[in-house]
């Protein structure tokens, strides 16, 4: 009863009621946002297996599995989906290459130009994709070079880098420059310290950043758009077909492409706790 009435004397029973009923307002509104973001994705996967009779995969109308066998039964959209695949692993790899180096140059030294580097980075991340479309598209007429598959390759990398650089800067920052040196104390040279020691550490954070940017990459619609030309990619080709109704194929691959990403993100966690 003493400690009952020294609550009720202090305010500390009041506040502690407060803060149960702040972590319930919290917990239940965490999964509504994750019930939100969690729905279209959870009807994409639920209406690759609808059984429709039709074009038009709007309506449930029973259970089959029928279209997963039929994947590339649609040939302008599977070409528009190897487009895609190929562009968003070019782009990723040239992508995870250069970001690593321009990460690497930022997080560990120091030079002239150092700042202006910085703010192009976020200036490229930081843009509407519209803008960078155009200016992209304006380079190109400017260089009279026809727009087409290869200019959505430079183009994505061109907006892919700065999510790679940032990333693995964001790592290197955190390591201690004292582990290398001790490697080239060793009698290691600097190719060597960065292959056997550097880039295990941040291996974790460039591969992150390649998942990012193959996913920019291949779900990317404005920039594409100012580019294209006559190349199809998955997204453009989904907002072609929409007017007349998607085919349930369309669901399928971007169910495909979910999981993918999900194991890869997964993967790349369980790498990142292993290496701790």
């Amino acid at each position: 009863m003493t400690s009952v009435a020294a609550e009720e004397s202090t305010g500390t029973a009041p506040r502690r009621a407060r803060g149960r009923w702040g972590d319930r307002l919290l917990f239940g509104y965490t999964w509504l946002i994750i019930v939100w973001l969690c729905l279209p994705i959870a009807v994409m996967i639920a209406f690759g297996f609808n059984d429709t009779k039709g074009r038009l995969n709007l309506t449930w109308q029973g259970f089959t599995v029928k279209w997963y066998g039929r994947l590339f039964s649609v040939p302008d959209l599977t070409t528009a989906l190897v487009n895609s695949l190929t562009i968003a692993l070019v782009a990723t790899a040239v992508s995870a290459v250069l970001g690593t180096l321009i990460g690497l140059a930022l997080g560990r030294y120091r030079f002239r130009g150092q700042g202006a580097l910085n703010l192009v980075q976020f200036a490229a991340i930081s843009a509407p994709e519209t803008v960078m479309g155009a200016s992209l598209l304006s380079f190109f007429v400017q260089l009279n070079v026809g727009r087409g598959y290869w200019t959505i390759v430079i183009a994505h990398i061109m907006f892919s880098l700065s999510f790679v650089a940032v990333t693995v800067r964001s790592r290197v920052l955190t390591l201690d420059p004292a582990i290398d040196e001790a490697a080239r104390d060793l009698g290691a040279t600097g190719w060597t310290a960065f292959r056997l020691v550097t880039l295990p550490m941040i291996f974790p954070a460039v591969l992150a950043g390649g998942l990012l940017a193959f996913a920019l990459s291949i779900d990317d619609f404005i920039i594409t758009s100012f580019n294209s030309g006559s190349t199809l990619t998955f997204p453009l080709w989904i907002w072609g077909a929409q007017k007349n109704g998607l085919p349930p194929q369309v669901n399928v691959m971007g169910t495909l492409i979910f999981v993918a990403g999900v194991l890869l993100a997964v993967g790349n966690a369980l790498l990142a706790r292993r290496r701790r």
